[in-house]
């Protein structure tokens, strides 16, 4: 349930950059918040997505989008730097968390000897959310331009995957996994760490 907040005020974040109005800023909030979820079930063959079956995740978005949105325009005096910086800490949070989660439904749905699958499914429940927030308001998804986000990704749903082969207790691979995660995109937001690009001379 954090994670579904934290990755809806993101999208509700991204809204405010693009200065979209409510609608706007319920559609990048919610689609950032469950989007990964959905491609995660679909995946992995659970139709209708748990997104649809246990609305709860998909209401709490909903609910986080629209309270975000009038606490900004209300309290909201936030600085452009400020603001990504904002994005960049919700974002981390999320998708530390649902890196984690996602490969957990791989492992609950009987994948656990398939690591690469695990990782994998993981990874893009992670990112999912934030690539397709990011399509919806015309901007070069961030897990391909800047601060390891792909990449902080695949080590935390690889770390829990890992653990988890390993016989760790579920709860000390999340933690883990959601640990790992977030602190390589923290350490990345605060060194300025990027991969290679082709915009480098």
């Amino acid at each position: 349930m954090i994670g579904t907040i934290a990755f809806a005020v993101s999208g509700v974040i991204a809204a405010k950059e693009k200065e979209m109005d409510l609608f706007g800023a319920i559609v990048l909030g919610c689609t950032t918040a469950v989007g990964g979820g959905m491609v995660r079930d679909l995946i992995l063959g659970k139709t209708p997505p748990l997104m649809f079956t246990q609305p709860v995740y998909t209401e709490v978005a909903f609910g986080t989008s629209i309270l975000s949105f009038y606490l900004e325009k209300k309290h909201g005096k936030i600085s452009a730097e400020n603001l990504t910086t904002l994005l960049y800490i919700a974002d981390s949070v999320g998708l530390g968390i649902f890196a984690v989660v996602g490969s957990l439904a791989a492992f609950d749905a009987g994948y656990e000897k398939n690591l690469f699958l695990c990782t994998f499914v993981g990874t893009l429940t992670g990112i999912g959310g934030g690539l397709l927030r990011d399509m919806l308001s015309a901007e070069l998804p961030l897990i391909m331009r800047k601060r390891v986000y792909g990449l902080a990704a695949v080590f935390g749903a690889l770390t829990f995957s890992l653990l988890m082969e390993w016989h760790y207790e579920e709860d000390v691979a999340m933690f883990s996994g959601c640990c790992a995660t977030a602190l390589i995109r923290f350490l990345a937001i605060y060194y300025h760490w990027n991969l290679p690009s082709f915009k480098d001379k």
